[in-house]
């Protein structure tokens, strides 16, 4: 009796293990639900994305002979869940077995392993192969660790890939060149953007019906340009390789007006639905360093955040979940303010990055830590509210990655899991690495005034309330410091500015 071989929408690969084993008269069995669609208010082209490539990765595994059962979410008889998909089918099918791969989320992993006394045929859940490590292989490298340092299993990940490795030991005679990837854009700037692709008939019908089905979502809905296959997305990335990937290390910490992408590839979303193999990119990208077409700084920096950040965020999501997500070290409540939906404020650069968000669904690691993240940890944001917000707004996020991202890395709300040390900077920081502040009605010199620097004033505001927990943090070291030179005046005129403005954000 057939197997029915259950994929979801973010894996979108053919070699992911739940297709592995197929034989004739074996269901691949995929719908478009409901309940996946909206447990957050994913943006509009988020939800776009997925369920075309859904369907254009169900079209490619029917023309390549596999059997595939396809709902749609406009299917009359669609129940809006998972559960209730694969139920209405086996109930009019014989099966004999269901096979699933791992989710990437805790709350649908913990749904599937209940799933068992739902039905009366076995379920086989296995392992998301799609990874460099396992989860017990990174959870025995954790295990008697005081501090989890990317680095440290950043370096077992290269000697595992073989990844700009000769002898066992690193190209160019260091594993890391981050320091020489933070220059600021002060030059003519001209790239020619990630590859944008025009929609077919499959994209154009799952506009329409997202249209019509989430219009109070977040976002907009076109123009419409991603990836929506695997030849596709292999085409971008080729794009990024050729055009941008030579200038990506140096900067791929800057931030320009009216520049969404700069350097970067935008890949990230075809990564982790399955369109594009982590492994596949980065021995493309070490051959563009072979070939002589990219620096060493850009091709280890790229490669880095793929096999290093990458694998270690969801190694920590599956060590520290299901109560990770909970967690709340500097006690930040505040709500969320509206301008994180609608880019309306007069924080410039606060207004662009969210705008960026808004229209294409994707903004860079630093727009999203050193901008939005900065702020909501800055003026104690509330962690679940921040975390929900950076789950929907990306095309990019799922729980495994967003979270520790987040809570972790943007807000240190884990207490130090994730990040050393706080993630926190004033204004100068962002005029450093971007243009925003010239744009801007405040002045980023000033922590005091009506004119003040929102970021200035609250970073020291911030120093200020968290002095007993972050005074003795080696990194941070030199902001204590200089806050040492501040006399007591100036110390209680910047707690009242700061407590002023947060006052107005509510």
């Amino acid at each position: 009796m057939p197997a029915l071989r259950l994929i979801l929408g973010d894996q979108l690969s053919p070699d992911i293990n739940s297709l592995q084993g197929y034989e004739t008269g074996d269901v691949i069995f995929m719908a478009e639900v409901h309940e996946e669609a909206t447990y957050v208010k994913h943006h509009i082209k988020k939800i776009i994305f997925l369920f075309s490539a859904m369907r254009h990765f169900a079209e490619e595994l029917e023309q390549s002979g596999k059997q595939v059962k396809y709902i749609k979410y406009n299917n009359p008889h669609n129940s809006g869940t998972l559960i209730g998909e694969v139920k209405r089918h086996i109930n009019s099918n014989k099966i004999d077995r269901i096979v699933i791969t791992e989710p990437g989320e805790y709350r649908l992993l913990e749904d599937m392993q209940n799933w068992k006394s739902e039905f009366d045929v076995p379920i086989e859940l296995l392992p998301d192969n799609r990874f460099i490590a396992d989860k017990e292989t990174f959870r025995s490298w954790a295990v008697g660790r005081k501090e989890l340092i990317m680095e440290y299993w950043y370096r077992e990940m290269r000697k595992k890939t073989g990844l700009l490795m000769k002898d066992n030991k690193p190209i160019g005679g260091k594993w890391n060149f981050d320091k020489e990837n933070r220059k600021p854009l002060v030059d003519k700037f001209e790239q020619a953007g990630p590859m944008q692709y025009k929609t077919d008939e499959i994209t154009n019908e799952v506009i329409e019906l997202v249209e019509r089905h989430f219009q109070d979502h977040f976002g907009k809905s076109t123009p419409f340009w991603f990836a929506v296959t695997r030849e596709q997305a292999k085409r971008a990335f080729t794009h990024f390789v050729k055009t941008c990937l030579v200038n990506f290390g140096d900067y791929q910490d800057a931030m320009l007006n009216n520049e969404a992408f700069i350097y970067h590839s935008v890949v990230s979303q075809y990564i982790n639905c399955g369109l594009l193999d982590p492994i596949e990119i980065c021995q493309q990208v070490e051959q563009a360093y072979y070939n002589g077409d990219a620096p060493l700084n850009a091709v280890e920096g790229f490669i880095r955040q793929i096999i290093g950040w990458r694998e270690f965020i969801r190694g920590v999501y599956w060590l520290e979940m299901p109560d990770y997500a909970k967690r709340n070290a500097l006690n930040a409540e505040r709500p969320l303010p509206s301008f994180y939906w609608t880019a309306n404020t007069d924080m410039h650069c606060l207004s662009q990055v969210i705008g960026f968000t808004k229209e294409h669904a994707c903004s860079h690691h630093i727009q999203r830590l050193m901008v939005t993240g900065n702020f909501a940890n800055l003026a104690g944001l509330n962690v679940e509210e921040v975390c929900e917000w950076y789950l929907a707004v990306y095309a990019d996020a799922y729980e495994w990655v967003e979270l520790p991202n987040t809570l972790g890395m943007a807000l240190y709300a884990d207490g130090g899991i994730v990040a050393t040390k706080p993630y926190v900077s004033s204004g100068a920081y962002i005029n450093r690495m971007s243009d925003f502040c010239k744009h801007c009605k405040y002045d980023v010199k000033k922590r005091i005034g009506e004119d003040a620097c929102p970021f200035t004033t609250l970073y020291w505001d911030y120093l200020l309330r968290h002095e007993k927990r972050f005074s003795n943090n080696r990194r941070m070291a030199m902001p204590y410091r200089n806050l040492q030179r501040f006399g007591d005046d100036e110390k209680d005129a910047i707690r009242q500015q700061a407590k002023d403005f947060l006052d107005g954000l509510s």
